[in-house]
């Protein structure tokens, strides 16, 4: 029997999905690198698996996060398909653990970011199970499926909620733990599965882990027009090494022309992408010197 309560607690979890499908698809609207589809955004149930949240198929061989974490076969394939892109893009075959890394790479910065702009934009952090990410290796294109919860501040009108799904935090800081927490979780089992074949130990991959959340938060702030705001939930948000991350956001400023002050960071862990083009590194790289970096900040790239 369905009480009152228990169909209010229902509609209230689709209502949050919903909430959670709309700022998604608010937030890759605001992040042209970010390339995501979103399953039920429309306000549908989410599509089954292979399809978008519209219906419309989605190309060549798609993993869950959670098939990656668990299964070598479809981990295999992932790196196959970030070694196919590399030689498309650069014209040579990568090593095995330049590709996991690349691959690695993509997948943090990603799906982190699902998380930390949500935060960044409406306060609330979902938690995300590597079973609601899904990839399309083909294409590189993730999908999530909004889940029917998330943490949020005692002001977020869903602390209304009869929701068991909506969790209230106290404070700013017990959201951005949340936040952390959440990364983690995710992110753990993935970390462990792939770092044989990325060939790297726990400090180096949380490295990487932490550079890509700060490194989300940081472009989605550029992108809005916010970057000191940015740089500031950032640092906030990672002050100095909180574990398992290895290192804070660490940002710093170098002076231009003009006495304009640009706000850069160096990297925790290496992201390989030098091993692709030994001739551009990354922007935050430890091989990028600072007269370098202003030389790209100045001139636009």
């Amino acid at each position: 029997m369905t009480t009152t309560l228990d169909a209010a607690a229902a509609g209230a979890a689709v209502s949050a999905a919903r909430a959670l499908a709309s700022l998604y698809l608010r937030l890759a609207g605001s992040c042209e690198a970010l390339s995501l589809r979103v399953a039920g955004a429309d306000g549908t149930p989410p599509a089954a698996a292979g399809t978008t949240g519209t219906g419309t198929a989605l190309t060549g061989t798609t993993v869950t996060g959670a098939d990656l974490a668990q299964r070598p076969e479809p981990l295999d394939a992932f790196v196959d398909a970030e070694s196919a892109r590399i030689r498309e893009r650069h014209g040579h075959t990568p090593r095995r653990d330049v590709a996991a890394s690349r691959a690695l790479h993509d997948y943090l910065w990603s799906v982190s970011l699902l998380m930390s702009g949500a935060w960044y934009l409406e306060r609330r952090v979902p938690r995300i199970r590597p079973s609601e990410i899904r990839l399309d290796l083909a294409t590189g294109v993730f999908e999530v499926t909004a889940g029917s919860g998330f943490a949020c501040l005692p002001d977020d009108p869903a602390a209304a909620s009869p929701s068991s799904g909506i969790r209230v935090v106290g404070d700013e800081e017990a959201l951005r733990a949340e936040l952390r927490a959440a990364v983690v979780d995710h992110m753990r089992p993935l970390l462990t599965a792939i770092g044989p074949c990325a060939r790297r130990g726990p400090r180096a991959l949380w490295g990487m882990a932490a550079d890509d959340l700060v490194s989300g938060i940081w472009y989605l702030g550029r992108m809005l027009g916010q970057e000191e705001r940015a740089v500031s939930a950032a640092t906030d948000l990672l002050p100095t090494a909180m574990a398992p991350f290895p290192g804070g956001a660490d940002f710093r400023r170098l002076s231009g022309r003009e006495g304009r002050r640009y706000p850069t960071r160096t990297r925790l862990g290496c992201c390989l992408y030098y091993a692709l083009d030994a001739a551009l590194p990354c922007g935050t790289c430890p091989r990028t010197c600072d007269a370098e970096r202003l030389r790209r900040l100045e001139d636009g790239g």
